[in-house]
């Protein structure tokens, strides 16, 4: 298996959107559509690519934004932790109070648990429970690729000031849950440039 990331950079929050695919047998899935699915679904077109599903790490409006109008093109199962039913529910008032778009968020098919694998043809995602962030945060690990949402920036981590966040719980998320995984790990971020877990564990100001 040969995994290829692609990130489309959507919406007004520069969130980065992660078409996640299998090389040799073109299964792949959708990670965090935050906005712009125009953009999202034109990749998965010229990728050629068969998306099995929906995934987010977190529902904030700028992860989620983009979940109900790509679910109407690509009828496919979503899936995200049950302590972001909250920041589901409020998708649309979250698009009102900062002037984006976005319809009501559609129901998940179903809800993520920490330790859970996640088959989606050749593709096998790890689910780990990285709260801090929001209660629900998640990871999503396959082979030695993370995907962190806004758990774990390039130099810096995700802000802890929202409801449901706590400074105490997102390190602990990174430093028990997410470094343990090996330095040569390679991490996907929600906003900003790709980093390593050996990368941040030397040099990230906010870690231990």
């Amino acid at each position: 298996m040969s995994i290829e990331v692609n990130t489309v950079v959507t919406g007004p929050f520069v969130e980065n959107t992660f078409v996640v695919h299998d090389t040799e047998t073109l299964d792949a899935v959708i990670i965090d559509p935050g906005d712009d699915p125009g953009r999202i679904l034109r990749t998965v077109e010229q990728l050629g690519v068969k998306v099995h599903a929906v995934l987010l790490t977190h529902a904030h409006i700028d992860h989620a934004g983009a979940v109900g109008r790509i679910l109407e093109k690509l009828k496919v199962p979503f899936l995200v932790h049950k302590e972001e039913q909250f920041w589901l529910d409020g998708l649309e008032e979250q698009a009102r109070m900062f002037g984006v778009r976005a319809g009501a968020a559609p129901k998940p098919t179903g809800y993520l648990e920490d330790g859970q694998e996640l088959t989606f043809g050749s593709l096998r995602f790890r689910v780990i429970h990285t709260p801090g962030h929001t209660a629900g945060g998640v990871s999503f690990l396959i082979d030695k690729i993370l995907f962190a949402g806004d758990t774990l920036f390039a130099g810096s981590i995700g802000r802890t000031d929202l409801p449901g966040g706590s400074y105490e719980q997102i390190l602990e998320s990174i430093e028990k849950r997410l470094l343990p995984l090996g330095d040569d790990v390679a991490v996907y971020c929600g906003h900003g440039p790709e980093t390593t877990l050996g990368r941040e564990r030397r040099s990230n100001p906010f870690l231990r």
